[in-house]
């Protein structure tokens, strides 16, 4: 038998490349997708109506199609607040602004969180207010917000607990990552290690998804 031309195995040794870089890629693609898949869905989050940082009118379905964290402060807390907001601050900084991705911040002290209030509050953070909402409204609006949709604990101090003029609030200390149908995938506590990592992580991830 004779020999193959080296022109032949040029053309045989070309395509067992081109086979290998599509078994790679497929192989990758499938990771990236898996990567999304592992993320459950937790739960659905209806839609819920509050008061933006700009005093504008906002309805939580303008965040359909985009992945978006969502946690509860008020900006008079003393506790774990500035570290949550700190967090927002370094995700917010971490995102692509391009990419669609949101942040909402819902206070539960809208008596002293008024829009004028949570502005300033959020510009101590660099608060991109394209991307990052804070929201306030009556007690009822921010129970269904923070409550009821996003099963966040938000719940006023018994005056005779409190430990300091701004010790008013029991609240939750995580966020919750929302993808662009509406769903929470994911619940990450502030003292977590490696929290902000995996809520990026996740980010990342739910972006790849299809709406």
């Amino acid at each position: 038998m004779s020999r193959p031309s080296r022109q032949t195995e040029l053309a045989v040794w070309g395509l067992l490349g081109l086979t290998i870089l599509v078994i790679v890629a497929a192989y990758v693609r499938e990771r990236a997708q898996g990567s999304a898949s592992r993320l459950p869905a937790l739960f659905p989050v209806p839609a819920f109506h509050l008061t933006d940082q700009a005093g504008k009118k906002m309805d939580s379905r303008e965040l359909a199609g985009k992945v978006w964290v969502a946690d509860v402060i008020f900006t008079t807390c003393a506790g774990p607040c500035p570290r949550m907001t700190a967090m927002m601050a370094e995700l917010q900084a971490a995102v692509n602004p391009g990419s669609p991705v949101h942040f909402v911040s819902i206070t539960t002290d809208p008596e002293r969180d008024t829009p004028e209030v949570l502005a300033r509050y959020g510009k101590r953070y660099a608060a991109d207010p394209a991307r990052w909402h804070f929201l306030t409204g009556s007690p009822a609006e921010i129970k269904s917000a923070a409550v009821d949709a996003l099963k966040f604990t938000a719940l006023a101090k018994d005056p005779a607990q409190r430990e300091s003029p701004t010790d008013l609030f029991i609240h939750s200390t995580i966020f919750i990552v929302v993808d662009k149908r509406g769903w929470a995938r994911g619940a990450f506590e502030i003292d977590e290690p490696g929290a902000r990592d995996r809520m990026l992580a996740a980010i990342n991830s739910l972006l790849k998804e299809s709406p």
